[in-house]
């Protein structure tokens, strides 16, 4: 098994996200701590994870950071539409920040938000056949992912557990 893990909006520290998605927690502190143990409890320190966006909101940066780095793995971060591209806290958490990510060779293009269908047809190189990528995303929580060739993996629906990059892959 493969040593990617992907993962979407997290939203640590954001109380409201706790109504407005049905989330089974009292209060954000216990979402977090909920989240880091099941993120760790798949992902190994040399790991690489990618977390395609939405990754806290609110909270004292500090507290933020602290608990980014008891986090697993070696974090990649696709943007989402509350992450702020320009925010130090994310380039000190994160080693590599995106605005989407391509993997060919598993058949997958990670983004926050679905990306129109007709941005995962790809021709082959070197005369090998046209394909189609699916697209792991997140950014829709609750509501899962368009019809077709879409993944999402919002932490609702993925038992708020990192999901092996092996598991979505495609070709």
């Amino acid at each position: 098994m493969s040593n990617i893990w992907v993962i979407s909006d997290t939203h640590f520290n954001h109380t409201n996200i706790i109504k407005y998605c049905g989330r089974p927690f009292e209060n954000s502190n216990e979402m977090n701590e909920h989240i880091i143990e099941k993120w760790n409890s798949v992902v190994k320190p040399e790991d690489k994870v990618y977390h395609l966006g939405d990754v806290y909101m609110g909270g004292d940066r500090r507290d933020v950071s602290s608990l980014l780095r008891r986090l697993h793995g070696h974090k990649r971060l696709i943007l989402g539409n509350h992450d702020n591209g320009k925010d130090q806290l994310l380039f000190d958490n994160f080693q590599k920040i995106y605005m989407w990510r391509m993997f060919p060779e598993f058949g997958l293009l990670l983004t926050h938000v679905p990306v129109h269908r007709s941005s995962l047809h790809k021709n082959g190189r070197n005369g090998a056949p046209a394909f189609e990528l699916t697209n792991v995303h997140g950014h829709t929580h609750n509501n899962g992912s368009p019809e077709g060739p879409y993944k999402c993996v919002c932490v609702e629906l993925i038992d708020y557990t990192p999901v092996n990059i092996e598991d979505l892959r495609t070709r």
